[in-house]
């Protein structure tokens, strides 16, 4: 069974590109520039546009779903340098530079959107 993370996202178009493109997702469900659902291994990728879907609602108190938070996914790389000098080719942003804590290196890659993805290489050896 997939864990299952959702974003929001300002175009599921444009976030399905980049899932795809530049970090090897495959799509499972796309419904235009409103939703799209992406997979990668054990972890499938929900995607909504502020506005589109119950996912996408306002709250209670009217404060709707907005993108690029703190909270991010993962991917483990074992060429933390190779990717993301892959990445930058393709203008990719990113919000740090690679660091090097107790449990490994890693990045923060951000998507079209501004959500995070943890680019994370473990320690070798």
């Amino acid at each position: 069974m997939p864990v299952k993370v959702r974003y929001i996202v300002h175009d599921a178009d444009a976030a399905v590109a980049f899932y795809t493109e530049a970090l090897g997702f495959k799509v499972d469900m796309h419904f235009g520039s409103g939703f799209a659902a992406v997979s990668r291994g054990d972890l499938q990728l929900l995607m909504n546009k502020p506005g589109a879907g119950g996912a996408g609602a306002s709250d209670a108190q009217g404060r709707a779903p907005e993108a690029g938070g703190w909270n991010r996914i993962q991917i483990e790389t074992d060429d933390l340098d190779g990717l993301v000098e892959q990445l930058r080719g393709r203008g990719a942003s990113f919000r740090s530079d690679i660091v090097q804590g107790a449990g490994g290196r890693q990045i923060l890659l951000e998507d079209p959107s501004g959500n995070l993805i943890e680019l994370f290489e473990p320690p070798r050896g």
